[in-house]
């Protein structure tokens, strides 16, 4: 396979996750929530596919860990998460549930 093939089959399974299953049992709460900077799990990404697929290229799926870094309760977040960084709005991180240090 060649290796865009590859990065293609990897972001439909990742796509896959963000509608099928939820990782983290029952203690999930929406990313927007968290008022403490720290480690967290992102368990699902809700939405439409549009949303997902912007979700997955940026390395937000299901599964992955991450840093919270400034979270603004109810507001803007900023996520360090492979190595980089990623500003989220109120609208995408109320659709982000994840589970807490």
């Amino acid at each position: 396979m060649t290796k865009m093939v590859q990065t293609y089959n990897c972001i439909a399974e990742k796509l896959k996750d963000c509608f099928c299953r939820n990782q983290c049992g029952n203690m999930v709460r929406p990313l927007s929530q968290l008022d403490r900077a720290g480690k967290v799990r992102i368990c699902k990404v809700n939405g439409d596919r549009q949303l997902c697929a912007r979700m997955a290229a940026m390395g937000l799926y299901p599964g992955t860990e991450a840093e919270l870094i400034c979270p603004e309760n109810g507001s803007q977040c900023i996520l360090k998460i492979h190595g980089g960084k990623v500003c989220l709005d109120r609208t995408i991180s109320e659709n982000i549930l994840v589970a807490g240090r």
